[in-house]
């Protein structure tokens, strides 16, 4: 427990009612992602406490950016499905494994465990982006594969084959772009940042699915880098670019 307290910094001992109300969200949460096959067990075992922590720090508005991400992702890679599968792009039929969970989470994550150490708007606007970045990235990949056209590779703008890493397409940033938005508005929404910070976020998840894209292009096309290793730090990109401005 005393090592819990210190990782989280949170007192686990007060109020003990808040400590199993998040954890009976957050295994809802996790058992829903199971459910609909967004994610492994191992994965919503991870999602589980990813969920706890970004809801005590972040309170609703984290807990509902974390369930907005998870919807806007959840259903464009359902999105022309079938299309996707020639190519090997389709989500798995069994969902995102505990590795491609911490890939888009840890870092929201970790910045929610900062905050509850060091509170401040930049953490928050930290957070916010590291969720508003995977909800673009995948969003953006997702439909600009599904019906996003002849996709084009982000650093030569050359017409690619579907499927290459770092490719891209008009509808998909667009919708990239939106997912983004979305995210930001809820902490809005919920008082946790004002109407600059919120543009500053959605700015800083767009950037972080730039990045993602030109990491994809050219660290990840001559397989020196994965595609969690991708996601990662394009996420964390984004929350260095949200706390830095928002600070």
């Amino acid at each position: 427990m005393s090592y819990l307290r210190v990782l989280l910094g949170i007192d686990l001992a007060h109020p003990p009612g808040k400590i199993f109300e998040f954890a009976a969200i957050s295994v809802v949460f996790a058992a829903l992602g199971r459910v609909v096959r967004g994610v492994t067990t191992v994965g919503a075992a991870t999602g589980a406490v990813i969920c706890f922590v970004l809801l005590w720090a972040g309170g609703l508005a984290g807990l509902t950016a974390l369930l907005m991400v998870f919807l806007l992702t959840w259903a464009t890679t359902r999105v022309g499905y079938s299309r996707k599968q020639p190519f090997g792009t389709a989500e798995g039929h069994s969902g995102r494994n505990a590795l491609q969970v911490l890939a888009n989470l840890g870092v929201s994550a970790g910045c929610a465990v900062l905050y509850a150490h060091f509170p401040n708007r930049g953490l928050i606007g930290a957070m916010a982006a590291a969720l508003a970045e995977p909800a673009a990235d995948t969003v953006s990949s997702e439909i600009g594969q599904a019906v996003g056209g002849a996709p084009r590779l982000i650093t030569t703008w050359r017409t690619v084959a579907e499927g290459t890493n770092g490719a891209i397409t008009l509808m998909g940033t667009l919708v990239g772009a939106f997912a983004a938005i979305v995210v930001a508005l809820v902490f809005f929404a919920f008082g946790k940042l004002g109407r600059a910070s919120s543009v500053v976020v959605a700015l800083s998840g767009i950037a972080g699915m730039v990045a993602d894209s030109l990491l994809g292009a050219t660290i990840e096309g001559r397989g020196r880098m994965g595609n969690n290793a991708v996601n990662f730090i394009s996420t964390a990109v984004a929350a260095i670019v949200g706390f830095l401005i928002v600070s």
